[in-house]
């Protein structure tokens, strides 16, 4: 979103706990979540975990087709796909008719029932994007793209306060089922970012009823709807009564009629009851009630990958023949230990983050804390996406102590002689813990000593955008299949609160950026993004550090289960065959 994730993969997966057998439904979904939460804001949810839970209540224009690969868009609560004209500076979407938002108090003119959604509802929740007051992270989705609303913005900072009845040029709700989007230049990436939940649909009514609680208080017109909400330990979706007729999908990619992914083709969503989810911080729980039968998806932890998985990255017997199935996913992620480019020692000095990058031993990295479960990272586009390239060769990213050394004397540091401690921030969990132990590690050759502060993940995040440390450990997972995702990451306008926590700036790197987002996708593009990995790779913001794969069990009783890391509305699709789980 710009969604984060850290090095967990952050993957919802169905967790059978006890203390709901009482009261739940038959079919209900048990899922958690390995970090707490934020809030359920859609324009606030800058992290993977709240992206997952916001996506639930919450829809966009468009999404992705469940169970198609390469992922393919298609209307949500868009009509049809858009029209666009004007060489791609006018999109017109029109919108399914006899959409409502959720029953909820905040409608009191309706004595609590929903109301049906309209265009103009759009354009409210856009400018509630914009809105300088609100200071959303997830700005840089129409930052200089629409026409008039940068300045609608500028105004509001003017004059304090937005005024949401001023008209925006390109935002305009010409009828109730018509919404029109005129953009400055051609956005070939935008029709992806409208599946992103910070472009959701809010009514006006929730926000100004609930105000500052209003994070608490989700009012969607997705599928689920919000029973209980504790941001620290669980949340309870229960089906919307008042969800419009969605079907699964019919179509699929070549396999999915085999392994049972077209068994409920046409069925009406969702396909379960009610989903738990659960917010469990360690891998350790998670193993034991997958083995226990409690634990119906699992991303296989570190320490318990060759108990389950033999030598040929197949499934051992004794799992097979409980009926558990693998599933192994590439990612689009990069992992990454940043660097604040704004720090005076780190940011200022590109050889002593070229010697750091090089005493970085990601190969046994990999081995330690993946169990070999990615691809060393050249650059920061991920495989399968416009800009990567296989023949890349980062000359620091081959681990080179010697080499290291020779830049530490070039960075004015020799032996790490006049370096003061480095701030290196993690989060407090074992493997976290062990991560930072193994960075401290791998910096004592090069005389370089580092101090490790942990935080929760809510801290966590508040921290980077207050630029408290000078390196921290992070991943980043695409929003949508393009390089340009990444690429944004390194855009100087995206700075900390943005997506460019690492707050790199490099003009000709902008120059060229800025010129991307012109044109279409094409080898001209492709080569245009290689240029700017080869400035990136020079200038060194990150370590670059692997692109991971996903190793995913299910039980037999988990229907449906089709990994994705872009696809946040995965729940909608799932169910539970109770006979077979009794």
């Amino acid at each position: 979103m710009g969604r984060l994730k850290v090095l967990i993969m952050a993957l919802a997966v169905v967790f059978s706990g006890c203390s709901f057998k009482s009261t739940e439904p038959p079919n209900t979904l048990h899922v958690y979540v390995s970090a707490k939460l934020k809030g359920l804001d859609p324009i606030y949810t800058d992290d993977l975990y709240s992206g997952i839970q916001t996506s639930q209540p919450y829809e966009t224009l468009l999404q992705y087709n469940y169970l198609k690969r390469p992922l393919e868009l298609e209307p949500l609560l868009a009509e049809s796909m858009p029209v666009l004209s004007e060489g791609g500076k006018k999109i017109v979407f029109r919108l399914k008719k006899g959409v409502f938002f959720q029953d909820n108090p905040c409608f009191k003119e309706t004595k609590g029932k929903g109301r049906e959604m309209r265009a103009e509802d759009f354009v409210y929740s856009f400018k509630r994007l914009a809105d300088p007051a609100l200071a959303s992270p997830g700005w840089w989705v129409f930052e200089d793209k629409v026409v008039g609303l940068n300045a609608w913005r500028e105004l509001a900072l003017k004059s304090g306060k937005a005024d949401y009845t001023a008209p925006v040029e390109g935002i305009k709700a010409p009828d109730p089922y018509t919404l029109e989007i005129h953009l400055t230049r051609p956005a070939y990436q935008l029709l992806y970012s409208l599946t992103m939940v910070y472009t959701a649909v809010v009514p006006h009514e929730a926000v100004e009823f609930y105000g500052k609680e209003f994070l608490n208080h989700p009012v969607g017109t997705g599928p689920w709807q919000l029973a209980e909400f504790n941001p620290s330990s669980r949340i309870i979706w229960k089906r919307n009564p008042t969800y419009r007729k969605e079907v699964y999908p019919s179509v699929g990619e070549s396999g999915d009629k085999e392994a049972g992914l077209l068994e409920d083709a046409g069925k009406a969503l969702p396909l379960a009851d009610q989903v738990n989810v659960q917010i469990i911080t360690e891998t350790q729980p998670q193993w034991l009630n997958f083995v226990a039968g409690k634990l119906d998806a699992l991303s296989i932890p570190k320490d318990n990958f060759s108990t389950v998985i033999n030598e040929k990255r197949e499934l051992r017997p004794e799992f097979k023949e409980k009926g558990i199935q693998l599933r192994v996913t590439p990612l689009y992620d990069t992992t990454h230990a940043t660097f604040n480019m704004v720090d005076p020692i780190i940011g200022k000095n590109k050889y002593l983050r070229q010697a750091i990058s090089l005493a970085y031993d990601q190969e046994t990295f990999n081995d330690l804390f993946y169990n070999g479960r990615a691809i060393l990272a050249e650059g920061p586009i991920p495989p399968g996406l416009s800009g990567y390239s296989a023949e890349l060769k980062n000359p620091y990213r081959r681990f080179n102590v010697s080499k290291a050394k020779e830049l530490m004397a070039k960075a004015g540091y020799p032996e790490g002689k006049g370096l003061p401690p480095l701030e290196y921030a993690t989060l407090a969990d074992s493997f976290y813990r062990q991560t930072a132990e193994y960075f401290q590690k791998l910096m004592e050759p090069l005389g370089i000593k580092v101090n490790v502060t942990a935080y929760s993940w809510p801290q966590f995040l508040e921290a980077m955008k207050n630029k408290k440390a000078q390196i921290w450990e992070f991943a980043w997972g695409a929003d949508y299949p393009d390089g340009e995702n990444f690429l944004q990451l390194f855009y100087s306008k995206n700075f900390s609160p943005g997506p460019n926590d690492g707050n790199y700036s490099n003009p000709d790197f902008d120059r060229m950026y800025e010129h991307s987002l012109t044109l279409p996708d094409s080898p001209e593009r492709t080569a245009l993004y290689r240029k700017m990995v080869d400035l990136l790779v020079e200038d060194c913001p990150w370590i670059f550090e692997a692109h991971r794969i996903g190793f995913f069990l299910s039980q037999p009783w988990f229907k449906n289960y089709k990994p994705s890391d872009l696809d946040h509305r995965t729940y909608k699709y799932y169910r539970i065959d109770t006979a077979l789980k009794k």
